[in-house]
C-alpha cells in the first residue's frame, strides 16, 4: 500500500487490483486530517492487507473519532474491524442499510455507529462534511462526503475507472495519465459497476449532479482513481455521456476457458 499527501488536509492509502482483460482498478482509502480525525473507507478485504499498520504510519489509530465508509463492499471494509478494535473512540458513519449489509458477515456494534443518509451533515471539529448521493454507484448504502473547509469530495466509487498500468494506478494526480485514457476508463468503469445507467431517466440522471454542481468542488477523491484537481467540469462532462455507452458484456465460461489454456502449467 502507498501512501502520500496531495491536499494538507488529505493523506490517501493507494492500493490496486488487477482486472484482467480490464487493467488496473485503484483501491484508494483516506484520511481527512480534521480536528476530529475521519477515516474514509479502509481498503482491500485481502489477508496479506494490514490496513490498521499502514494507518498507524500516518497517525495513532487511537486518534481516531470517525470511521465514514463510503459503502460496505469488501474493496472499502476490508480493516474496518480491526480499526474498529485500535481506535475505541470511533464510530462508523454509514446508513441503515450499510449496517446491514455488514452485518451479514460480522454484526458492527450499534453503540459504535452513527447513522446519517445523503442531505445531513456531520460535524467534526472545525468543519463539516455532508452526505450526498454520487451520481453512479453500485451499492444502495453509498453516500459520498463533501468537505466545506477543503472542498474535497469524496465520491466513492464514482469517477473512478481501470487504467493500463500499475504505474497510473499509483500515480498521485491524475494529470499523470492521459486525458482520453482517463475518460475512456471512467465510461467503461460506469458500464462495468453502474449498468443500471443504460436505462435510466436522463432528466433525472442529470438532476443527480445537482449537490456536486452546488458544493463545486476543487478537489475530487475517488476511491478508484488518482486525485483530480482542477477539472470537475470536465469529470461531470465525461458521467453525462456514461448513459450512451456500449453496455459491457463479461468475458464468458468458453473465454474464461481459453485464459486457463493458454497459462503455462507450474
Amino acid at each position: 500500500m502507498y501512501t502520500y499527501q496531495p491536499h494538507p488536509d488529505v493523506t490517501v492509502f493507494n492500493d490496486q487490483a488487477e482486472i484482467p482483460g480490464l487493467g488496473f482498478l485503484p483501491v484508494n482509502a483516506f484520511l481527512l486530517h480534521a480536528a476530529q480525525p475521519v477515516v474514509l473507507d479502509t481498503g482491500l478485504g485481502l489477508p496479506d492487507r494490514d490496513f490498521v499498520e499502514t494507518l498507524s504510519a500516518v497517525i495513532d489509530p487511537a486518534d481516531v473519532r470517525w470511521i465514514w465508509l463510503t459503502h460496505p463492499d469488501r474493496d472499502h471494509t476490508g480493516g474496518v474491524y480491526n480499526l474498529l478494535d485500535a481506535a475505541p473512540n470511533a464510530k462508523v458513519v454509514t446508513t441503515f442499510a450499510g449496517v446491514g449489509i455488514l452485518g451479514t458477515e460480522r454484526p458492527l456494534p450499534l453503540d459504535r455507529v452513527y447513522l446519517l443518509n445523503p442531505g445531513q451533515v456531520l460535524d467534526v471539529g472545525d468543519r463539516q462534511l455532508t452526505g450526498f448521493r454520487p451520481p453512479l454507484f453500485d451499492n444502495p448504502a453509498t453516500v459520498g462526503v463533501y468537505d466545506n473547509k477543503s472542498g474535497a469530495c469524496f465520491s466513492s466509487d464514482c469517477f473512478g475507472g481501470p487504467l493500463s498500468s500499475a504505474e497510473f494506478a499509483s500515480s498521485d494526480s491524475i494529470a499523470a495519465v492521459p486525458a482520453e485514457e482517463v475518460r475512456g476508463a471512467q465510461l467503461l468503469w460506469a458500464s462495468v459497476d453502474s449498468p443500471w445507467v443504460h436505462g435510466v431517466d436522463r432528466t433525472r440522471f442529470d438532476a443527480s449532479f445537482e449537490p456536486l454542481r452546488r458544493f463545486d468542488p476543487t478537489w475530487i477523491f475517488s476511491v478508484h482513481l488518482p486525485p483530480v484537481s482542477d477539472a470537475f467540469d470536465t469529470m461531470l462532462q465525461t458521467l453525462r455521456a456514461a448513459p450512451d455507452t456500449p453496455e459491457f458484456v463479461g468475458p464468458d465460461q468458453a473465454a474464461l476457458e481459453a485464459m486457463l489454456a493458454s497459462f503455462e502449467p507450474v
